[in-house]
């Protein structure tokens, strides 16, 4: 988990990379070699291997753990109960708009999150992914808003991978497998974000209020940066739904999310989401100058029946 809140449509975790005045010396050389590449953001081998050629032209997102189809409005509730505040009542609203951004030469799809605690809006975040040709979803950043007493306060964890070195990560993999390693899901070292992620089991039976589920994927996130303070989290996802649910594992904030309500929203209703996801894309050009207005402006995604993918075996 990152250090900020936590998306319903996503992950956590974060390495420090501490670099001192090295002597070079034949010993010192010889450390260096057997030394791990510091590259390997969540344990030995996961050193991120981005390409902007896996990626088709238009971004469609079919993997069956992680769909995301213009249109669709996912909601959220449960409670974080922390050690400093007590227990607060939180819900996620999150829709997938029909927009799309460029980012780091991929053209992404944006995803729309409203986030309240107590009933008042804490963050509205834009989050953009990207599924290669294979079927590997990818997150290139995000834009969170944070607001206080109804009033924006900012977007200071704001990451945009190609800038600031933030790097684009695995949000769900194409096959996910419990005797694959762990994953980052994204790198932005200049606001202490990295997630990483570990495939727990494929096999789960999962009840929350929209249902009952069978076949669930577990994953669990954790955030190194943050030590033992941080905790765990488990995420469970269903196929052709996505993420249902959420779980504490240890930490001093302790969330519980369970997927209450799935909604089509009507092709107006989308046009409006739209709209108000585009207000927020423009705003982002002045609330985060150093970051996000480095970015291409989002547009609405033209409709077309051909996704230019390659065909994949879903099992």
């Amino acid at each position: 988990m990152s250090k900020r809140r936590t998306r319903f449509t996503a992950y956590g975790s974060a390495v420090l990379l501490v670099l001192g005045t090295l002597t070079v010396t034949s010993a010192a050389t010889a450390t260096a070699a057997a030394a791990p590449n510091p590259q390997d953001l969540c344990g030995r081998g996961t050193a991120i291997k981005f390409d902007r050629t896996a990626f088709p032209t238009k971004p469609e997102i079919e993997n069956k753990w992680f769909p995301l189809e213009p249109g669709m409005q996912f909601t959220t509730t449960g409670k974080v109960v922390s050690t400093a505040e007590g227990e607060r009542k939180r819900t996620v609203i999150s829709t997938v708009t029909g927009l799309t951004k460029k980012i780091d030469g991929v053209n992404t799809l944006v995803v729309w999150d409203r986030d309240f605690t107590d009933g008042e809006l804490a963050e509205s975040e834009l989050a953009f992914f990207a599924e290669t040709k294979k079927g590997t979803v990818w997150l290139f950043g995000e834009y969170p808003e944070e607001y206080e007493n109804g009033k924006l306060a900012g977007a200071p964890s704001t990451f945009i991978s190609g800038i600031d070195k933030a790097q684009a990560g695995i949000a769900m993999q194409d096959h996910p497998h419990k005797k694959t390693p762990a994953y980052p899901q994204a790198y932005a070292p200049s606001v202490d974000f990295l997630d990483c992620a570990k495939v727990l089991d494929r096999d789960r039976r999962v009840c929350v209020p929209t249902g009952c589920y069978h076949d669930v994927l577990e994953i669990v996130e954790s955030n190194p940066l943050e030590g033992d303070s941080a905790g765990r989290q488990h995420k469970f996802y269903s196929k052709k739904t996505g993420l249902i649910k959420v779980t504490p594992e240890g930490g001093d904030d302790q969330e519980t999310m369970d997927l209450v309500k799935i909604k089509k929203l009507s092709s107006s209703e989308l046009k409006s989401i739209n709209k108000q996801a585009l207000a927020q894309d423009s705003r982002g050009y002045t609330v985060s100058k150093d970051v996000y207005a480095k970015t291409p402006r989002a547009v609405v995604a033209k409709s077309s029946s051909h996704s230019g993918r390659s065909p994949r075996n879903d099992s």
